[in-house]
């Protein structure tokens, strides 16, 4: 499924581009993302739309059987990347969950500003960005996703959500099916 509108109240949520995550071994270049997002970024803020930048500063407590770190994170380890060029407007939200909607007041904020669709772009496709995406969907927002703006350290993660998980949530597409149809809102 293609693209077809993008609601007059959209806002952007790009997911833990940040310095501690960045250096991972992805399977996308990151230099791309960090480009394709950055043109959405410059987009949205261009028609006042709202960006929500989200960092990751721990996990979820709870048992699981595959390991996760819990000790404490290196220094500067949840600082977003400088290329998000933070704005006084932006609205940041730090999780501690693998979605940015759980445990947070996002969508209140987005709510109380009228949001009916959001833009989600960032890392991880298989855990940040697809719950992510499923809270936005429960919590009734449409959903677009940035699939040239997003990566994973699993292949199989990654092309699992492109395929089966996000057709489901919402509409997916490239940057430049998103920045055309923001650029014919407004001609």
């Amino acid at each position: 499924m293609s693209l077809t509108t993008l609601d007059p109240k959209t806002a952007l949520i790009v997911i833990d581009l940040q310095k501690g995550i960045i250096n991972s071994s992805l399977i996308h270049p990151i230099a791309d993302v960090i480009e394709q997002t950055r043109a959405l970024l410059d987009a949205f803020r261009q028609r006042d739309l709202p960006v929500v930048l989200v960092n990751v500063a721990g996990g979820a407590p709870g048992r699981t059987e595959q390991l996760r770190c819990h000790s404490t994170l290196p220094e500067g380890f949840s600082d977003l990347i400088p290329e998000l060029d933070l704005q006084p407007g932006d609205i940041v939200v730090t999780k501690r969950t693998w979605g940015a909607f759980a445990s947070t007041d996002l969508e209140a904020q987005l709510k109380a500003k009228g949001i009916t669709q959001v833009v989600i772009t960032g890392v991880a496709t298989g855990t940040g960005v697809e719950a992510t995406a499923r809270q936005a969907y429960e919590a009734g927002f449409n959903v677009t996703l940035a699939l040239d703006a997003m990566t994973d350290r699993r292949p199989e993660a990654h092309e699992y959500s492109l395929a089966s998980v996000f057709p489901r949530l919402g509409e997916t597409g490239s940057t430049h099916d998103i920045l055309n149809l923001l650029a014919m809102r407004s001609a």
